[in-house]
């Protein structure tokens, strides 16, 4: 899903479905419940319409304090990996985690996590623009709408 898709909606305009969902994930997350058919069970919602709309309904919060996590294979060679993070820092990245591991045959794994809300462009244009770079030779997003 691309940040140009996303509404803010008042939840007084829509199906009562959507309010479940999140009722429903809110369930699954805090523990409350152990599968998801005891959460949609609990909500009152179909498994069908959970699994539906699990991935596309989020409270304006969560949506945006959201974490995202990529992983990247990065060339060994001096200042790749400083100008990968300087295209994080560039574009508001809230950074929490990086993990570089030793280089093998010339390629090292990079894993980082950042938090969104203070992104200042999408997290599909930061992957493009990190894409882009000179040593990256891969960058997948791992976690994160």
């Amino acid at each position: 899903m691309n940040d140009d898709d996303l509404l803010v909606v008042s939840k007084s305009v829509l199906p009562d479905t959507f309010s479940k969902v999140l009722i429903a994930k809110k369930l699954i997350s805090s523990g409350e419940v152990n599968s998801v058919g005891s959460a949609c069970e609990k909500a009152g919602l179909s498994r069908s319409a959970y699994y539906k709309y699990k991935n596309s309904v989020f409270e304006y919060t969560e949506r945006a304090g959201q974490v995202v996590a990529i992983h990247a294979s990065l060339s060994d060679k001096a200042g790749i990996l400083s100008g990968f993070m300087s295209v994080l820092y560039e574009s508001g990245a809230n950074i929490l985690t990086v993990n570089q591991n030793i280089p093998i045959a010339g390629s090292a794994k990079v894993s980082v996590s950042f938090r969104t809300d203070t992104l200042t462009r999408s997290v599909s244009e930061i992957i493009e623009i990190l894409r882009t770079l000179d040593g990256v030779t891969s960058i997948e997003r791992v976690t994160g709408e």
